[in-house]
């Protein structure tokens, strides 16, 4: 079985086209999306749309929520204040132009998806098995890894009732033989313990310091076999669009360069 997973779009419409288009030509079986469909892209609506369209299978993402809840704030985790600043700028802009339809498409994302890819017991989330914006990345320590899937410690999520109708949820990652997690825009793949864990990166805002669109191709057999996909796209027009919208220009740098 060969599954392509995405993650972290944030409105960047070409990065998204070019990613499908060479997931078209890997033959896969199953196409999931790992959330923020949206922010500091200059195209949220048109990735919704793509998204929605095709019907590949979403979670909810710390900027999807804080844009289709019109939080505060993004959730999202800022080194300095002219950062934080940056953010705020574009969660606002991406707020005023995300259509009511779009934004309660993004208010009905769950928060995680339990899949069985061929005898494969998976869990799909944003950030992590216990927050949408909780980072983990390939050197976080074994501790927190140890504390996510040990068998004896249930992880409460406390849900909007859109999503669940009891408010609340007890649910554990221990389960999961493949963990499928984003927000971090870095791409890696671990195993602790019994469990592997992979990161799609970034398609619309990597942090490798490489400006080419990521996704995971997993190929699920006897083992789960993990290759990062670096698409080319025209970046430039991706930033200039950015640019030409009224957002940050750090914005605009940052998809140039791959970095942040």
């Amino acid at each position: 079985m060969r599954v392509a997973v995405l993650a972290d779009i944030h409105g960047n419409s070409h990065a998204l086209e070019a990613v499908l288009a060479d997931v078209a030509g890997q033959t896969v079986d199953q196409i999931l999306c790992l959330g923020d469909l949206v922010g500091y892209g200059a195209f949220p609506n048109e990735v919704i749309i793509t998204i929605r369209e095709r019907g590949i299978p979403t979670i909810m993402g710390n900027y999807d929520e804080g844009v289709g809840f019109d939080l505060p704030a993004c959730g999202c985790d800022f080194p300095d204040e002219q950062a934080l600043l940056a953010g705020e700028k574009s969660l606002a802009w991406t707020q005023e132009r995300v259509t009511e339809e779009n934004k309660a498409f993004l208010r009905g994302l769950p928060r995680e998806l339990w899949l069985d890819l061929a005898g494969v017991k998976t869990l799909a989330v944003h950030g992590s098995p216990r927050r949408n914006n909780e980072y983990l990345f390939a050197t976080t320590p074994e501790e927190v890894w140890a504390a996510l899937f040990a068998p004896d410690r249930a992880v409460e999520y406390q849900m909007h009732a859109g999503n669940w109708a009891s408010g609340t949820r007890r649910a554990t990652a221990f389960q999961a033989d493949l963990l499928l997690c984003g927000h971090t825009h870095q791409p890696y793949s671990r195993i602790f313990e019994r469990h592997q864990i992979v990161n799609a990166g970034s398609v619309g805002k990597p942090k490798q310091g490489d400006p080419a669109a990521v996704y995971a191709l997993l190929t699920i057999g006897e083992t789960v076999a993990v290759e990062f996909k670096k698409v080319p796209y025209d970046v430039e027009a991706a930033a200039r669009a950015i640019e030409a919208a009224g957002l940050p220009a750090v914005f605009a740098a940052a998809v140039r360069t791959g970095r942040g």
